[in-house]
């Protein structure tokens, strides 16, 4: 079966071969597939979010294949959780167009007087299914830490380098791929969504 992943992303594309290895699905993104589609996320929620993209695909598709997609942010406790300035709205965050860097390098400047035990955070995924059948499935997942007091890190991207994970003691974006993709809160709602997808008929 073939799966077409709505994301232009290509770090977060790699990070989904990754997990996804070994499944027997052969997953192609949109623009591989030769679908150009970029809907307004106007949901309130991430699974909500996911399933507009979803939807905006699959209509353009032969539905012969699974159409997937995820939505996934930062939640900042401090700034307001999921329906805060991030969340929902992570991507968005500063504008499409401002770097990471800037964008990280403003959250910490936010958070310089919040106590430690107050930076809680925690990146959340949504992904989305759209079987061949109109089906559709929607999964969450998370990954808890903290907001980091500098930035660190090249391995991940986005707001990796400031999301501190204490059980490693170092940012997401210091940890190897292969343990970013075991604990990540987009590992574990792909791994999630495939255990979904090996119980339902295609």
């Amino acid at each position: 079966m073939k799966i077409i992943f709505a994301t232009g992303n290509k770090n977060k594309l790699k990070e989904i071969l990754e997990i996804m290895e070994g499944t027997g699905f052969g997953i192609i993104s949109a623009g591989d597939a030769g679908i150009n589609s970029d809907p307004e996320e106007t949901g309130s929620s991430f699974e909500e979010n996911a399933l507009i993209k979803a939807r905006a695909v699959f209509e353009l598709t032969d539905r012969t294949a699974v159409v997937m997609a995820d939505d996934s942010g930062l939640c900042i406790d401090a700034l307001g959780g999921e329906r805060g300035e991030l969340g929902i709205h992570s991507a968005r965050f500063m504008g499409h167009d401002t770097s990471y860097e800037i964008k990280n390098r403003e959250i910490i400047k936010r958070l310089e007087a919040v106590p430690e035990e107050e930076r809680t955070a925690r990146f959340v995924c949504a992904v989305a299914a759209i079987l061949p059948s109109g089906q559709e499935i929607a999964v969450r997942e998370s990954m808890e830490g903290f907001i980091a007091h500098k930035i660190a890190g090249e391995n991940g991207f986005g707001y990796d380098p400031i999301f501190y994970l204490p059980e490693f003691g170092m940012t997401s974006a210091e940890i190897s791929a292969g343990s970013k993709n075991l604990v990540s809160h987009r590992g574990k709602a792909l791994r999630h969504m495939r255990a979904v997808l090996s119980e339902v008929r295609l």
